[in-house]
């Protein structure tokens, strides 16, 4: 697993704090109206990005309003700016590869604040194309193990269709093709596993190993840094920091 994917993990099981939560529902809410405009309309039963990111905010205890509000502002009602989604991709410290999400109303501000955080960590970012290479589309699902091993758990997602799967402690990481993360999640609920969560994600296929923890505490710290930045939707990377390393930085 990627160290991107195991940080992934120990972040979702320390969940939101609550001085971040307003700005958690702020990402998600773009998130939602972002996929009304990109996937096809406000109904969710014929959008399947809207149906994921409207999963993940209901994952968060998102309030039905701001859901509904998001929706609205998708379809070009209610209030707001109108926002855009651009993919920013450069290299931070340790010459690790990252393509930062951005989801804004103004896309000068948010390339400006993207671009001072990565500089500030020695990094840089690059033109398009630079390093998305080095990342392939999938869907990712976790599912908590819930006394299954990772090889049972593998059987019931090979049979409903999914590529790999990675041992996560108490979870497990399912890789789909991303055409196959609707039906292979509804697979696994149907088969009765406990799906925490489904997304589209970008896997690194060449990673960059870390190997002492002052390195890997400069790197993840950046990485965070550029996730509390409002426009910043996701980070993805291609760092790999041993178990040891992530328990002592982490």
């Amino acid at each position: 697993m990627s160290g991107h994917s195991k940080w992934s993990t120990i972040k979702r099981k320390k969940g939101a704090t609550d001085a971040k939560r307003g700005q958690v529902f702020t990402k998600l809410a773009n998130a939602v109206t972002i996929a009304v405009r990109e996937g096809g309309g406000g109904d969710p039963s014929s959008n399947f990005k809207l149906r994921l990111a409207i999963d993940q905010a209901k994952t968060a205890n998102m309030p039905k309003d701001n859901i509904e509000r998001a929706i609205d502002r998708g379809l070009g009602k209610g209030a707001g700016g109108q926002l855009e989604s651009v993919a920013y991709e450069g290299y931070g410290p340790a010459k690790i590869a990252l393509i930062a999400q951005i989801t804004t109303d103004n896309r000068n501000r948010a390339s400006s604040q993207l671009k001072g955080v990565v500089e500030r960590a020695g990094g840089h970012l690059a033109s398009q194309g630079a390093v998305s290479w080095m990342f392939e589309d999938v869907g990712l699902i976790v599912v908590a193990k819930d006394g299954k091993s990772a090889d049972e758990i593998f059987e019931i997602a090979a049979d409903a269709g999914a590529q790999d799967i990675e041992d996560a402690g108490d979870s497990a990481e399912i890789y789909t093709k991303p055409n196959e993360l609707d039906k292979v999640r509804s697979a696994l609920s149907g088969a009765g596993l406990n799906v925490q969560s489904a997304e589209l994600y970008k896997k690194p296929t060449q990673t960059v190993k870390i190997e002492d923890a002052e390195t890997a505490q400069k790197v993840l710290e950046f990485v965070e840094k550029l996730e509390d930045l409002d426009d910043v939707q996701k980070v993805y990377s291609n760092f790999d920091i041993p178990d040891d390393l992530l328990k002592e930085t982490a």
